[in-house]
């Protein structure tokens, strides 16, 4: 199907969906979910050709895990939508109702977006977790995967679009353009007759793509060099559990720690420690000229270990002499993602909650936790690195705007 074809279904379905309630949209999103388990066998077979061309072209292992699905990922995606359904929808929801003096009564409630275009990388189950966010906002979806997951994609949307004729709804809701080509996707970020709002999904080079190219509305996704910092006052086996788990849990994931900050006084006692735990799971340190004569077998960092997001198993490590220069040398080379610190002191907390310019910022916590389903949103159409509209996990009112709402009674402007 041509692009701008595509684009014309989404508008008349956008404009479908904003005349469903609430009950119609469950209907088709426990639709959508039972058609994922229904199509289990098909979808998975489908990645597997996915994940095969995917090792046999030297993809990273932690990049094949982001792409690879089985039998309780999909599932968990069914699963996701279902809990979508469970979430109250924002719509029609009026914030605010105001009388003014000459009789006009003025508010403010949620509407849809309208129509949603995602641009994103080798992630099948972002495909259903955009389907569940976008249905239950009325808002139709364009859907613009990565190649490395062609396959996967169209049979997950395949099986999206079943279930919805199967309740009786606009199979439209959802569509995906299956041309790869490279101009394929510039021209859907030219969509602006047609597309309301894009959101990329993936590494920087993506993002910056579709940032410096959109003639529609862009909601920026970032990119997660994401630090922890071990204060001097930290409980050092609950930095090492956090470390651990922010970095080794899944290394390929955005939220994943990239970038560690020790302070000087806690050094001496936890570096030897951090390499213990480190070398147990596979993960080089690549650290500074202080670090490595505390404990001389971490490989060496260079400047541009600081700013990298790595999704994979290495990590980069600096000591500092203060909280302060901790938080100067976070806020100069992370990209407003997730930060966290590890500390006994509650000055200190509170001055890095403050200081430090990310989305979500942690005490005492991985970072792994920035995560639509850990906030409590059901599922997320992206984690927002910007700080206008939505910043943060996204997940329905980050998929709604406003408009006013005026009642009169007769009233004409003097």
């Amino acid at each position: 199907m041509e692009l701008t074809d595509i684009g014309k279904r989404a508008r008349a379905a956008a404009r479908y969906l904003n005349g469903l309630d609430q009950t119609g949209k469950n209907r088709g999103l426990g639709a959508g979910a039972a058609a994922l388990e229904e199509g289990m066998e098909e979808i998975l077979a489908a990645n597997r050709q996915d994940v095969e061309q995917a090792k046999a072209g030297g993809m990273s292992p932690s990049l094949v895990d982001r792409l690879a699905l089985d039998e309780s990922r999909v599932l968990a995606m069914a699963g996701g939508i279902r809990e979508i359904m469970a979430l109250e929808d924002p719509v029609g929801e009026v914030l605010s109702m105001k009388p003014r003096p000459n009789g006009l009564i003025i508010g403010k409630k949620r509407v849809p977006l309208g129509v949603i275009g995602i641009i994103y990388e080798a992630r099948p189950n972002v495909t259903a977790d955009a389907f569940g966010l976008c249905f239950k906002t009325g808002n139709a979806v364009i859907l613009k995967g990565g190649s490395d997951a062609i396959k996967s994609n169209q049979a997950i949307v395949k099986w999206l679009r079943k279930g919805l004729g199967d309740a009786g709804l606009l199979e439209d809701a959802v569509q995906l353009v299956t041309d790869t080509d490279r101009e394929t996707t510039r021209a859907l970020m030219r969509m602006h007759e047609y597309v309301d709002v894009l959101i990329p999904r993936g590494g920087a080079g993506l993002i910056r793509t579709v940032v410096e190219n959109s003639t529609v509305p862009v909601i920026e996704t970032g990119t997660g060099n994401c630090h922890i910092y071990v204060d001097q006052s930290a409980d050092l086996d609950m930095a090492l559990s956090v470390i651990v788990n922010a970095k080794t849990q899944r290394t390929g994931v955005c939220n994943a720690c990239e970038s560690l900050v020790v302070h000087r006084n806690t050094a001496q006692a936890f570096l030897p420690k951090l390499k213990k735990a480190m070398d147990a799971y596979g993960v080089e340190v690549r650290a500074d000229e202080d670090s490595r004569k505390i404990v001389p077998d971490f490989a060496e960092a260079a400047e541009a270990d600081w700013g990298t997001e790595y999704l994979d198993y290495i990590v980069s490590m600096k000591l500092v002499d203060s909280l302060e220069e901790a938080i100067a040398h976070i806020n100069r080379y992370n990209t407003g993602h997730s930060e966290a610190i590890i500390t006994r002191d509650y000055d200190s907390a509170q001055r890095f909650l403050n200081q430090v310019d990310a989305a979500a910022v942690y005490v005492n916590a991985s970072t792994r936790f920035t995560d639509g389903n850990e906030f409590g949103f059901g599922a997320e159409i992206g984690i927002s690195t910007q700080k206008l509209h939505a910043r943060g996990p996204m997940g329905l009112e980050a998929l709604t705007t406003t408009k006013y709402i005026v009642y009169g009674n007769g009233q004409v402007r003097k």
